[in-house]
This record gives C-alpha cells, sequence and structure tokens, in this order.
C-alpha cells in the first residue's frame, strides 16, 4: 500500500523560477530516497508557504523522510513544519487518475 506525506511549513522564498533554480538539486536528492515514488511542490507566496506531496512505498520509508527532512528544514530555520502520513486508496485513487500507484 502506498503512503502520501503532506508537507507544508512558512517560508520567504523564493518561489517560482527562482525556487526551481535554487532547489533543483534538492529535487534529484528526493529521487534517491528509499520508497520514494514522487512528489508534488507546492508554494504560495501570498502567504509564504512552502512544501509538498509526496508518494512513498511503505509508511516506514514515509517517515524516515520526514524525519530526515525536519532535521534538514531546522538548519535552515525552518521549524515550523505541518505533516501528515496518510495510507492511499489505490482502487478510489485509480478510477480519479492518481499517477503511479501500482
Amino acid at each position: 500500500m502506498a503512503y502520501v506525506l503532506q508537507v507544508d511549513f512558512t517560508m520567504n522564498g523564493p518561489f517560482g523560477d527562482e525556487m526551481a533554480a535554487e532547489f533543483s538539486g534538492l529535487a534529484q536528492s528526493i529521487n534517491e530516497e528509499e520508497g520514494f515514488m514522487w512528489k508534488i511542490w507546492t508554494e504560495s507566496p501570498e502567504t509564504n508557504v512552502a512544501g509538498g506531496i509526496y508518494i512513498f512505498e511503505t509508511k516506514e520509508t514515509a517517515q524516515t523522510y520526514l524525519d530526515m527532512h525536519t532535521m534538514r528544514l531546522a538548519e535552515f530555520g525552518i521549524t515550523n513544519v505541518n505533516a501528515k502520513i496518510l495510507a492511499i486508496n489505490s482502487k478510489l485513487s485509480e478510477i480519479t487518475k492518481a499517477p503511479g500507484l501500482k
């Protein structure tokens, strides 16, 4: 069963193309994390919020990544991390065109 890791936090930027340029190395490194399937990056420059929706193969790999990511964010002074790990109902998600859950 796949799991969603939903993360958001307050951040003063960068956003948009500047964020993409600055965090492309981080994006590449996420691909190497155990159990990682895919991520959607989220941002709201208007409210200074950034984060992402991740899909992991297991709850354990999602939790391991969250623990590491929370520590990494703290190194950048970001300590107000909101996170949830939720199971995915694959049968219903396939009906609604969720990618890559097999």
